[in-house]
């Protein structure tokens, strides 16, 4: 019978965060939505700057009457994901940290720190570096005719622009958790950074092969993304590293 009671207070309590994070992401989402416009030319800022002093007129186009409506839903709904995630972090700490011992809780709380940072670092590359060079790339392509054949000129979509910076920015910002994943794998014996080592080599083409996939096709966005891979990596075998002498030393004071 107490343990139908612990359940059920248990699932009342996790209703209760979900509800409380819902309820947040909301609020959020609709505030977002009223500042739309506004969000969206700061995720265009990058496109701007990148075509600024073209000597052709650029702009961006929609041709559906709801495409831009669908837009701003979209970022709003973008913004409200971003904003509340922290919240729903937070959340989840409250609802399982009464079953953590002292020392479990202080391990615990710095993933839930560098988590909301890292991708916010990796959105940060996307848009102040990866996104001008992809643009600049793309852009390359671009032909202003002659007599023999018709200008090939850029007219971006709105719809189209928003799905690839929210997709880049998405991308970069999972993959920017590589460090915390790692850890908590080394954490509950999983690999150590003598594994990590030995499979250096084989992660590497998992990055390259990753890169490609949650990237646009081209060199630019895949390599951006490959390389800040690469290096969070070997960050991660340090902080492994670190992590094991912190728990041998610990282990050699405790006998």
């Amino acid at each position: 019978m107490s343990d139908n009671n612990s359940f059920t207070s248990h699932f009342t309590e996790l209703r209760s965060r979900l509800i409380k994070t819902i309820v947040f992401i909301l609020i959020i989402f609709v505030i977002s939505y009223t500042f739309a416009e506004q969000i969206y030319s700061f995720l265009v800022d990058p496109y701007a700057k990148a075509v600024k002093g073209d000597s052709i007129s650029r702009r961006l186009i929609f041709t559906a009457l709801h495409e831009t409506f669908i837009t701003y839903l979209k970022v709003a709904f973008f913004a409200a994901i971003f904003l509340g995630s922290p919240v729903l972090l937070i959340q989840i700490y409250k609802f399982i940290a009464p079953g953590l011992y002292k020392n479990e809780k202080k391990a615990l709380l710095p993933y839930l720190i560098f988590t909301p940072i890292l991708f916010l670092l990796g959105g940060l590359l996307v848009y102040y570096l990866v996104m001008p060079l992809a643009i600049k790339f793309f852009l390359s392509f671009e032909t202003m005719g002659s007599n023999s054949s018709l200008p090939i000129q850029l007219e971006a979509k709105v719809n189209e622009y928003l799905s690839l910076i929210m997709r880049l920015i998405f991308a970069f910002g999972i993959s920017f958790q590589l460090p915390i994943l790692l850890n908590l794998l080394a954490r509950i014996g999983v690999v150590n950074s003598t594994y990590l080592k030995k499979t250096r080599r084989y992660v590497i083409v998992m990055i390259f092969t990753v890169a490609a996939i949650l990237t646009p096709p081209d060199p630019i966005t895949q390599v951006g993304l490959a390389i800040p891979l690469l290096l969070l990596y070997e960050l991660s075998i340090i902080t492994v590293r670190f992590t094991e002498n912190k728990k041998n030393k610990k282990n050699i004071e405790d006998a």
